[in-house]
């Protein structure tokens, strides 16, 4: 699956981060190893107004879809409106990279998404 490996999913953030949407937080590939040591990419971002952690990769093997995983907390999280606002802001531009990956990939693999 060329369109999971590191490298190109790095050149898709870099382009990701030509658009300007104002992100305070880290977006950052790391490796992961698939089937048959696969060279997948996986990305992790870190929020600004949250300490919850967050991958975005696509759904299964096989399928250009994207999905954002957000790993439980141990504890709850109190915020007033403005971080709750900032936050929302963070997250809105997490589904925009979801959204760009998984155009991304199936402008790879040759599906049109309209």
């Amino acid at each position: 699956m060329p369109f999971r490996s590191l490298r190109t999913i790095q050149s898709w953030l870099d382009e990701f981060d030509q658009v300007g949407y104002h992100f305070g937080g880290e977006l950052k590939v790391i490796q992961q190893d698939g089937a048959d040591g696969a060279d997948t990419g996986l990305v992790s971002v870190r929020l600004v107004n949250a300490a919850t952690v967050i991958t975005i990769q696509p759904e299964v093997v096989g399928a250009p879809t994207w999905k954002v995983t957000m790993e439980p907390r141990d504890e709850a999280v109190t915020m007033d409106a403005a971080a709750v606002l900032n936050l929302a802001a963070e997250l809105s531009v997490v589904s925009a990279l979801c959204a760009f990956l998984q155009a991304k990939s199936l402008a790879f693999v040759g599906v049109d998404s309209a």
